[in-house]
């Protein structure tokens, strides 16, 4: 009992491919070709194209046919290790997911093979139809063929008759534009680690109409970005790698920075796990219900490497766009997602500093009220305050209720929707060594004696923001005189 080719094509169709992810599955066909390069062209106007472009190791017209044949891979066979596919669906349902018309050509040992599937000579012939092109004629019309030509071997895979890029569209070509240019942040994520030549993998460059596709690295390893110890686990017999990171805190990142790692969706939204097969990235944002997306965990981001061996397992689908751990990866991250979260919530309260010592002296005192909330006060023991303690009465009864003011006054509500935006809040930079010297100076001003001066500077060694200055309270303990000049 055959399925009737017509309606199989049409209804494989909806299995769900976007347009970023059908290019996606398209690209993982150039890394197991082991390909260099990859080409995506794409062309709005007039008879619209869409076409990928690689310099792999091609097919003969054995390996073409099958390629071009539904579910030509069982996905229970052990594969190579930088083998992307599972299903031999890919190719087809994600290329016609987006058009009708399908045409694959190969260069191989100087020899060119090229299939067609055309969903409307599918309809009317009523039959399983690939077409076979062979002439000249037939060649010369299909777009790119020129660039495969050049290649010593390669595929192209060329998408025409774009009709579902083109449904609710007033205008194909700008709406075109603007999803290219989604497709190319999710190649960017998708494949960074090919992109970015990480030790142990072939460096591929992929371009969008000539232009380099950058890495986006979603770990940002550049900069002070906190790598947590490995773990290791082995499920049937092979290695799952979970590596966690924290992110820079918020205050320390450019705007720029911030817009690449949260996407359209925001940091919060991108906090998670990161889940690679064989490098290439799988599902990304998801705690897999383990832990809820929160404001202090949303700088935690857990990288994940799994081989293509354990695809039944973690229950891949065609699209490879989903995939759920089995129960023996879930019960070893737990352990992991417990120190993580603690650790980003350390690095978010705390502006991403390290407070090494109890016995810091700060600014801002927290403490939890009557009702199970929690309120903040001004430590009336700091130095910078306890400073005025001797001031003239009324002067003390003044100070008082300015602070009051301020610990009442707080805009709590504000403050939380501007720490959860993502942007850079501005006072928040860091105090620069030239304030922290003036305020000092003005400080030791006011003692009285060389005594009340060498305690108030023991005091403010260990108090914020001074604490973060070690090297100019010790200057100015050897006796100098202002830091810096002598």
């Amino acid at each position: 009992m055959p399925p009737y080719a017509p309606t199989l094509i049409e209804s494989t169709r909806a299995i769900g491919y976007t347009l970023e992810s059908a290019i996606a599955d398209i690209v993982d066909n150039s890394v197991s070709a082991s390909a260099s390069c990859t080409d995506i062209f794409f062309f709005p106007v007039g008879d619209a194209y869409i076409a990928v472009l690689d310099d792999g190791n091609g097919m003969d017209s054995t390996q073409i046919d099958t390629a071009m044949r539904y579910g030509s891979q069982n996905p229970n066979e052990t594969r190579a290790a930088n083998d992307l596919g599972r299903f031999g669906l890919g190719l087809k349902t994600a290329s016609l997911s987006q058009c009708r018309v399908l045409t694959v050509v190969s260069k191989c040992a100087g020899s060119i093979e090229a299939r067609r599937w055309d969903i409307d000579h599918v309809a009317q012939t009523g039959d399983w139809s690939l077409l076979v092109l062979d002439t000249q004629e037939e060649l010369d019309q299909i777009p790119r063929i020129d660039k495969l030509r050049k290649l010593n071997s390669g595929t192209l895979v060329v998408w025409q008759n774009l009709d579902r890029l083109s449904v609710g569209e007033i205008d194909c070509s700008r709406s075109m534009g603007k999803k290219m240019d989604s497709v190319r942040s999710h190649l960017s994520l998708v494949f960074h680690r090919y992109v970015s030549g990480e030790p142990g993998l072939k460096k591929m460059l992929i371009r969008m109409n000539g232009t380099p596709v950058e890495p986006a690295d979603p770990f940002l390893l550049k900069r002070n970005t906190q790598a947590m110890a490995d773990e290791i686990m082995i499920i049937d017999g092979a290695k799952v790698m979970v590596r966690p990171y924290i992110l820079p805190h918020i205050s320390s990142l450019t705007l720029e920075e911030v817009t690449d790692l949260g996407g359209k969706d925001g940091l919060r939204k991108s906090q998670g796990f990161y889940v690679y097969r064989n490098k290439r990235l799988l599902v990304w944002g998801t705690w897999f219900h383990m832990m809820r997306q929160g404001e202090l965990s949303k700088l935690a981001r857990v990288q994940v490497d799994i081989p293509n061996e354990l695809d039944n397992l973690w229950t891949l689908d065609i699209k490879k766009s989903t995939a759920t751990p089995p129960e023996a990866v879930r019960n070893n991250l737990n352990s992991v997602i417990e120190r993580l979260a603690e650790q980003s919530k350390w690095t978010w309260v705390f502006r991403g500093k390290k407070e090494t010592h109890d016995f810091v002296i700060h600014i801002w005192n927290r403490f939890r009220g009557k009702k199970g909330g929690f309120y903040y006060s001004i430590n009336r023991y700091h130095p910078m305050v306890e400073i005025l303690q001797d001031a003239r009465p009324e002067v003390k009864q003044n100070l008082e209720m300015l602070l009051r003011s301020i610990e009442t006054g707080l805009p709590l509500n504000q403050l939380y929707i501007d720490l959860t935006s993502e942007k850079q809040v501005e006072n928040e930079t860091e105090t620069s060594r030239q304030k922290i010297e003036a305020t000092l100076q003005g400080l030791l001003n006011q003692m009285p004696t060389e005594a009340a001066k060498e305690e108030l500077l023991d005091r403010l060694a260990i108090s914020d923001p001074f604490v973060h200055f070690p090297e100019i309270i010790e200057h100015y303990k050897a006796g100098g005189t202002a830091y810096g000049r002598h």
